[in-house]
């Protein structure tokens, strides 16, 4: 029921993800406008807790040219991310024990309307796995295509 705007294929690429979860976003102005119309982009952005409280860094949303010229929020700004205290206690435990990694995987509109940001928390990904991962995927592939011509 949910409409992905913006996804974050790197993070796919280059971690691999354990757990998902579901955070509100903080936003300013016509930054929800510039989402809803699709100009964000989350290629080199990630997740750091600073004071208890989660942030989302380096998320690039731009400026619309319609919006009110003399108010422009800074396109990289630090954007709060909205969750609960149990969760970002939790996170931070396995971020410092495990040293695991907070990523935003996607940005999509819920089934009320409201921007929400998918949190991956994840572990980095070696060379090789990388490696195997494309070569699962080809594989992957290959068999489609061949069912689909056999078929």
């Amino acid at each position: 029921m949910s409409k992905t705007i913006a996804r974050n294929k790197k993070a796919f690429h280059d971690y691999e993800i354990l757990e998902k979860f579901e955070a509100g976003i903080s936003l300013k102005g016509s930054e929800v406008k510039a989402i809803r119309q699709g100009r964000v982009n989350l290629k080199e952005s990630f997740i750091k807790i600073i004071k208890g409280e989660a942030y989302l860094l380096n998320a690039h949303i731009s400026h619309l040219d319609t919006a009110n010229p003399h108010y422009r929020p800074d396109e990289r700004r630090d954007r709060k991310l909205l969750l609960h205290r149990k969760e970002i206690d939790r996170l931070l435990g396995k971020i410092t024990k495990d040293g695991l990694t907070l990523v935003p995987l996607s940005i999509y509109l819920n089934h009320k309307n409201i921007i929400k940001v998918q949190v991956g928390l994840a572990k980095g990904k070696t060379l090789h796995d990388k490696r195997e991962t494309l070569k699962r995927k080809q594989a992957d592939r290959d068999a489609r295509a061949a069912m689909k011509r056999y078929i």
